[in-house]
């Protein structure tokens, strides 16, 4: 089997890449199999990958795992895929966009099934909140994204990173950062540093609420407004002041306090005294 180059790739099919997909080729290969140790690809697993770009992470995968389905936008890279992975049986591609793929008839009846994505940094946002909040039945989803996200999805309540998506990420997941991905290993080099993230599925969302609509509603208004109280972010409740107050008196939690230092499981418990009290 040939040596695959990305650059030696991308020169001999005269791959031009697309500004606006927000295409960023890896050439590092070291990153390449930290992202599949990463993802503890095995034999038994389906894997779904987002964004194969010339096949260098594909390859890697298709020798790990039992199947790959790989999701690329972009049909110029179709045949090249087709082409440079030819002497894989175990691959299946699809020229789609990954936010409006049906993934739970992609799953069907697989039950280990993995996503690995080097996202571009345009998408990281919406396929988290898609994968995550249409309940598909995954066990992990490892991704390269820009390292300000990664960090924001990875934070602690206090500090400044600690936001509605750090929120949504761990009701659903554990996470864990793989490592850190500078600029040099891309071609096109982006103007940011990267960082691979894994978040493994819990079996069971983190907290137990009795309207998590709710809980994601006070949750938005609490960081829509960073530097306000508690008392006067959490607006869309349905309650009058007093009962507002009491809803947090029963939940043991101060009105003062801003939304960045309140825990997933504070934040449950404020939902569901509010839930009672509507």
């Amino acid at each position: 089997m040939e040596n695959f180059n990305t650059k030696d790739i991308v020169k001999k099919y005269g791959f031009k890449f697309t500004k606006s997909l927000g295409q960023n080729f890896l050439v590092d290969e070291s990153i390449v199999k930290d992202i599949v140790e990463g993802a503890e690809i095995g034999p038994e697993d389906f894997v779904i990958e987002i964004g194969p770009g010339v096949g260098t992470l594909t390859r890697e995968l298709l020798k790990k795992a039992g199947r790959v389905c790989s999701i690329e936008l972009d049909s110029e890279l179709i045949p090249i895929l087709k082409e440079e992975l030819r002497d894989f049986d175990n691959l299946e591609l699809i020229n789609e966009d990954a936010l409006k793929v049906d993934y739970r008839e992609l799953i069907g009846e697989e039950k280990n099934v993995k996503l690995v994505a080097n996202l571009p940094y345009y998408l990281t946002t919406p396929i988290i909140v898609k994968l995550l909040t249409e309940d598909y039945s995954f066990k992990s989803l490892t991704i390269m994204i820009q390292k300000e996200v990664a960090e924001r999805i990875n934070a602690a309540p206090g500090g400044k990173d600690y936001g509605s998506l750090s929120l949504l990420v761990q009701y659903y997941c554990n996470t864990k950062i793989v490592r850190k991905v500078t600029p040099e290993c891309f071609i096109p080099q982006p103007k940011v540093d990267s960082m691979v993230i894994s978040l493994e599925k819990l079996p069971s969302p983190r907290v137990n609420v009795k309207d998590k609509k709710l809980l994601f509603e006070i949750i938005r208004d609490s960081f829509n407004m960073r530097r306000k109280t508690l008392s006067n972010a959490v607006k869309n409740s349905k309650l009058s002041k007093e009962n507002l107050m009491k809803a947090f008196e029963m939940a043991g939690i101060n009105p003062q306090r801003r939304g960045e230092t309140l825990s997933i499981e504070e934040f449950a418990e404020l939902s569901d005294k509010i839930k009672e009290l509507q």
